[in-house]
């Protein structure tokens, strides 16, 4: 379900625990993203991605291969010309992504946990001061749909904290046993009551400080008919210039609209993939303070 999404709002330093559910104008300010590559430094979770848990056990002494460590090379955008993120600028920042929370329990067999750099790797893990297993974190995937019917979007109303009241598109985490897209169609009947047909993927939306990565598809009612879930107080069909962006629930789905939107201006919808990073310091409610980061558009 969604009740995460909204931490994606909070603080450069906040973390999502296991069970939560998860926007600015797209022409804002953006960089561009370059993904470096070494053998002798690590990615907190990209060598072995688990898409719907949040924790791998493995055994102390089992070796790995070397891992990677991704950098964001950050260049700027116009306003007034998101497509200007494609020229990269010569001045160049990097910096590493992604944050860890503290394990002090094995999820294995009760007990205590230590705080080191296993044998073979590069990072601080939690490992078993009993069973000897390491706890690996992995980010967690969430997947939704955009309905488009008559010209119009389906928005459901939040009936659940976090975000109670606002807006947002049909969506939450995968469950175990099921693909991206049966996971978006569920979740759409779940908090639309709509039956849906997935048309294509539309947006991959990774949020590094937080854990998650957002897949959207693009999708279609199989009939006309929608009801609100126990989650949602409301779903509603909103002409594009109807889209009450002030009111959406989070980041995530600003970013998607939009995205969506400037598609439609050009006639075809495309494949976008980015990189929502909150802005330092803003509060949980300014779904505005954010950049798009990395932005790929096929």
């Amino acid at each position: 379900m969604q009740k995460a999404i909204h931490i994606l709002s909070s603080s450069s330093t906040a973390f999502i625990l296991p069970r939560f559910k998860c926007n600015n104008n797209i022409n804002g300010g953006a960089a561009i993203s370059f993904i470096s590559f070494s053998s002798s430094s690590s990615i907190t979770s990209t060598a072995r991605s688990i898409t719907t848990s949040s924790l791998l056990l493995r055994p102390c002494g089992l070796k790995r291969r070397r891992r990677f460590r991704p950098f964001r090379a950050f260049v700027t955008r116009s306003e007034s010309n998101p497509e200007a993120s494609s020229s990269p600028s010569t001045s160049v920042a990097f910096q590493s992504t992604g944050i860890t929370r503290k394990i002090n329990f094995c999820q294995w067999c009760g007990g205590s946990t230590k705080h080191e750099i296993p044998d073979g790797e590069e990072k601080t893990r939690a490992i078993c001061t009993l069973c000897g297993k390491i706890a690996y974190e992995n980010p967690k995937m969430v997947v939704g749909c955009l309905i488009e019917h008559e010209n119009k979007v389906l928005l459901c109303k939040r009936n659940i904290q976090p975000s109670h009241g606002r807006w947002t598109l049909p969506a939450g985490y995968m469950e175990m046993g099921e693909s991206a897209t049966e996971g978006a169609v569920r979740e759409t009947f779940e908090e639309a009551g709509a039956e849906v047909q997935v048309l294509s993927p539309f947006a991959h939306l990774d949020i590094p400080r937080i854990g998650q990565t957002y897949i959207i598809f693009l999708a279609k009612l199989k009939t006309p008919h929608f009801s609100p879930g126990p989650e949602s107080s409301e779903c509603r069909l909103f002409a594009l210039d109807d889209i009450p962006f002030d009111s959406l629930a989070f980041s995530s789905m600003v970013v998607t609209l939009n995205l969506y939107i400037e598609d439609l201006k050009i006639g075809r919808p495309k494949f976008h993939y980015g990189i929502i990073n909150k802005r330092p310091g803003t509060s949980p409610s300014a779904i505005q303070a954010y950049t798009l980061d990395g932005h790929i558009q096929s």
